[in-house]
């Protein structure tokens, strides 16, 4: 435990199932939080996993999905306390080349889905009077262009257009609203878009990831953990003067 004030705090993060969600869920049950993992992996209903957490479904891209979890963990009284939005999609292709469909996907996912959910998990919050966080995982696509990345790319640059006016509307609630930007980061995500990537560009995926690292003033891609560490800081005390920020885990590779 590094923050002894988040013990019994609710956690909600949507989409803890694998990759970056899974280590924000490890870390705060590490805190000894009360930890609210919803996916689309999970089934309906709150079950208990083998770590504590609580697990629900979840499916962002539909909004009676996102009713039915807000009414589920709320008929408990587990009004989140710190809610973090995690669950994305992409797909990889050149824009002239792409799919509307594809497009509309990554969208209806990324950015609808973080839209739904702020919408009906920080009015809950709101309502119970919970001065709590709101963390939003964007990336350093959300501030970058990026080759074949074209929908991911919009998506992101939504999320922390989200980001700041949320943080804007409900700064008098007490309720602080901040993005992270992860740069590259080691998951089976980010080695399928090395696959698919380099095929649109005639490279293999370890050529790609010999590249990615070649642009880390770090010297190294990132882990998950590099992600959960900040978004712990985030829900921290520490991180009490912040709100509407977009908080880089790159590496170095994005600094603006």
């Amino acid at each position: 435990m590094v923050f002894s004030e988040l013990k019994g705090k609710v956690v909600l993060i949507v989409g803890g199932a694998q990759g970056i969600g899974a280590a924000i869920r490890q870390t705060f049950v590490g805190e000894e939080a009360i930890v609210l993992d919803a996916d689309i992996q999970y089934q309906a209903g709150l079950t208990k996993g083998g770590d504590g957490a609580y697990e629900t479904h979840v499916n962002v891209a539909e909004e009676a999905s996102v009713k039915v979890l807000v009414e589920t963990i709320t008929a408990q009284g587990l009004i989140p306390d710190v809610f973090v939005a995690v669950a994305g999609i992409s797909t990889m292709d050149f824009l002239v080349e792409s799919q509307t469909a594809d497009f509309d996907k990554v969208l209806r996912v990324n950015t609808r889905g973080v839209y739904l959910l702020c919408k009906y998990v920080v009015r809950e919050m709101k309502a119970a009077g919970k001065q709590g966080r709101v963390i939003l995982l964007a990336s350093q696509a959300g501030k970058n262009g990026y080759r074949g990345m074209s929908a991911y790319v919009a998506s992101k640059h939504a999320v922390l257009g989200l980001t700041k006016t949320l943080a804007i509307e409900v700064a008098v609630d007490g309720i602080l609203v901040n993005a992270v930007c992860p740069g590259i980061i080691e998951t089976e995500m980010k080695w399928r878009e090395r696959v698919e990537g380099g095929q649109l560009r005639g490279m293999t995926a370890e050529e790609v990831a010999a590249e990615d690292r070649s642009q880390v003033p770090l010297g190294r891609t990132g882990e998950p953990a590099d992600v959960a560490n900040v978004v712990l800081f985030l829900a921290s005390p520490l991180a009490s003067y912040l709100t509407g920020q977009a908080i880089n885990v790159t590496g170095g590779m994005t600094m603006h």
